[in-house]
């Protein structure tokens, strides 16, 4: 097919308030491969395509993408982002359902923010003891390697 039909027809497609994927991923801030990502995991429905075979995504996919990249930045899991997003959808839902999925998500957050400041305070104090100087010995290796420290 020759390339002015092919923009032609994305024109049109623009022209009906449709976007590339490149536009897409602009106004969205998620990349264009993460989107075909989104696309195949159903969380968000398949691209309109033009006679061209270009993928080609409404305002609402756009509002769409937006919602998934605050749900990431949140640090939400993708099946939970399944979850947001069918809640989000369904205008009969019980805010409840949404609360009970947040309140655990921080439950999770907060295991791991302890985690990483067992982990955090572990390293200080191996680094700590670390003399930092030409000396092979080493307690963070040691430690790595499950050996005792050494005095």
């Amino acid at each position: 097919m020759p390339a002015s039909k092919a923009r032609a027809e994305l024109s049109d497609a623009r022209d009906r308030g449709y976007y590339s994927i490149g536009k897409a991923a602009e106004l969205s801030g998620i990349t264009p491969k993460m989107i075909r990502h989104y696309e195949s995991l159903a969380l968000i429905p398949k691209a309109t395509r033009t006679a061209g075979d270009y993928r080609v995504y409404s305002a609402a996919d756009i509002h769409t993408l937006r919602f998934i990249r605050r749900a990431r930045g949140l640090g939400f899991s993708m099946d939970e982002i399944g979850t947001l997003l069918s809640l989000w959808r369904d205008q009969r839902r019980a805010s409840a359902q949404v609360k009970r999925l947040a309140t655990q998500h921080i439950s999770d957050l907060d295991h791991k923010i302890a985690e990483l400041q067992s982990m955090r305070a572990t390293l200080a104090e191996l680094a700590q003891h670390c003399h930092g100087d030409s000396r092979p010995d080493c307690p963070i290796l040691s430690d790595l390697a499950g050996l005792p420290p050494q005095e």
